[in-house]
């Protein structure tokens, strides 16, 4: 288990991302989760890590089972309350076929090298008419490479997009002795394996970064026309 990077720096993602600590997510993803799955009733959470969208989903008013496969997370998941938690492998789901009416991965899907299996899996689990969400880093506009320019020979700003239709897997340094596993896919890799499998996009998003979150994180501010997030809202079909 000490090898795994997600065990290892679970403290670390704890301090900077969750209990309020994370503008992004405070300001951002968790009130568009909370949009998104207003409907919903049965909702499971893959990769859940310390249950911050779980506890989002569970205190307005939703049953929550939330998964991981990180000890460390769960423990501390666990000690926060409100919703359910399991250790599991997302590409092995321990729970019956159309038991949810809503699924939703929040920034793990580019963590997961099998993700083909885990769409799947969120796929056997839902009921006929319930939602797949699906939060991502941008998949184009945040591309391994891309980032901002500021050419002073050319005398412009620009966003730099780095090898879009390259898969690549990395282990990048997200802090000082934080290596973290990133797979980028392009685009259709995600789409197309949910078609497969009876899941339709029905609504997408590349949402602004909200004044709420930029004046907490004003370095944000001079990139805020880059989206840095895709949101995707897909619906299974009858089997």
């Amino acid at each position: 288990m000490d090898n795994d990077p997600w065990e290892r720096h679970a403290g670390w993602w704890q301090a900077a991302f969750t209990d309020g600590a994370d503008p992004e997510y405070e300001e951002q993803i968790l009130p568009i989760v909370e949009r998104e799955l207003s409907n919903a009733s049965r909702v499971l959470d893959l990769g859940c890590g310390e249950g911050q969208v779980s506890r989002r989903c569970a205190r307005a008013g939703r049953s929550v089972i939330g998964l991981d496969r990180s000890d460390a997370q769960l423990q501390l998941a666990t000690a926060r309350g409100v919703a359910r938690y399991g250790r599991a492998d997302v590409t092995a789901l321990p729970i019956a076929g159309a038991a949810v009416d809503a699924v939703v991965a929040c920034l793990v899907l580019e963590h997961v090298e099998a993700c083909d299996d885990m769409i799947r899996e969120a796929a056997r689990v839902l009921q006929a008419g319930g939602i797949f969400l699906l939060l991502l880093n941008h998949p184009l506009l945040q591309a391994p490479g891309s980032g901002w320019i500021d050419d002073r020979i050319l005398d412009e700003q620009y966003w730099r997009i780095g090898p879009y239709l390259d898969e690549e897997h990395t282990m990048e340094e997200v802090a000082p002795g934080v290596l973290l596993p990133f797979i980028h896919r392009p685009l259709h890799r995600y789409i197309n394996v949910m078609a497969s499998c009876g899941l339709f996009v029905e609504f997408m998003d590349e949402p602004v970064p909200p004044e709420g979150f930029l004046a907490r994180a004003p370095e944000y501010r001079e990139a805020a026309t880059i989206p840095r997030l895709l949101v995707l809202r897909a619906r299974k079909t009858n089997p």
